[in-house]
Formats: C-alpha cells, structure tokens, sequence
C-alpha cells in the first residue's frame, strides 16, 4: 500500500493518456525490483552500478524489439573500436543488428573447401 500511495501520480499515469499501457513499465522492472535483495551483495557500490547499468540495457533493448544477447555481443565487440562521437549509435533505441553477410562468423561466409579441409 505504502508503495501504490507513494507512487499513486505515475501509477494512474494510464489514465490521462489511453495510449500509455497499464502495465508495460511495471511489469519491464519487475524483475529488477524482486531481485534487489539477492543483489544487495553484489561486491561494492560499483558492481551495483554496473548491473543495474546492464540491467537497464537489456530492459532497454527489449522495450525496442531487440534480442538483448544479439544486442549485447554486438555492442560489446563494436565497443573497443568505436570513436566516442559514434557511441550513441550503439544505444538500444539507435542500435541495428548487423547484417548476416557482414558476419564473418557466419557459415556461410566460410568456403565448402575451407570446411572440407579442416576436416
């Protein structure tokens, strides 16, 4: 009750405008907010402020239409060799999936005769 009471201006947030959903954002932090606990012995302040950072970023993208581990492996290997100007692209809301013919971890971009002579 103490929490519906506090927080009662954004939870009928929903009723000023019938485009914004009831529940999107409450069920999107749910999982965060029951894990809170567990997380209370993360390490240090600093570990703490990077899982929720994580946390925020997978929550993100998924609000985005993302697989967030597409999205993650993504950011994370184009991360060291992006210039500071370019980071914004790589926020969820700015983020595209890279190609698959641009992958060279595909199976397909590998030669039948590469794979025939590795064997």
């Amino acid at each position: 009750m103490d929490y519906a009471l506090s927080n009662w201006k954004t939870l009928i947030r929903f009723l000023d405008d019938g485009n914004v959903p009831i529940d999107t954002a409450e069920n999107s932090i749910r999982p965060l907010a029951v894990g809170r606990r567990n997380w209370l012995f993360v390490g240090s302040q600093q570990a703490g402020e990077r899982a929720g950072n994580i946390l925020s970023l997978i929550e993100s993208a998924k609000l985005n239409g993302h697989d967030p581990w597409a999205y993650l492996k993504d950011v994370f290997e184009r991360l060291p060799t992006l210039k500071d100007r370019d980071l914004a692209q790589l926020l969820p809301h700015n983020w595209k999936p890279p190609t698959a013919s641009a992958s060279p971890e595909t199976p397909a971009s590998v030669p039948a005769t590469a794979i025939a002579q590795a064997a």
